[in-house]
């Protein structure tokens, strides 16, 4: 996996609300766990742009209700800091639903994704309507 050279604030702990951005079918998530996660002994591991969670889908198709699914988040509220100095941050939290090969469920994303989820998964970003 690719380093990034922005500082991302690690904002989303289990049991955030995420809106689903694709068009799989889900479209409300909440996150379970972060997938690889590292950290202090007894705190909640966060998460943020560009890392991969589990999550339960609360709302959408009933295929993926109550199911475990991976999801990358793409925009999330908190502002993140950009090496050149420039805040960026979005209206939502929101990810988008990928396989264990780290390949998109959906075939288009709604709304915008930041640019440090492309540097790190190359193949999203074929799917992205904007790239900010």
């Amino acid at each position: 996996m690719k380093g990034l050279s922005t500082k991302i604030s690690r904002s989303l702990i289990p049991s955030s609300v995420l809106t689903c951005a694709d068009n799989s079918g889900a479209k409300t998530l909440m996150i379970i766990n972060k997938i690889g996660k590292a950290g202090k002994k007894g705190r909640l591991a966060t998460s943020g742009i560009g890392d991969i969670v589990m999550a339960s889908v609360k709302s959408g198709n009933p295929q993926y209700i109550k199911k475990k699914v991976r999801v990358v988040i793409i925009r999330q509220k908190q502002p993140i800091r950009r090496a050149n100095g420039m805040r960026v941050r979005f209206e939502d939290n929101a990810g988008i639903l990928i396989t264990d090969s780290n390949l998109a469920v959906g075939t288009e994303v709604k709304g915008a994704m930041a640019r440090e989820v492309v540097e790190r998964y190359i193949k999203l970003a074929g799917i992205a309507s904007r790239v900010v």
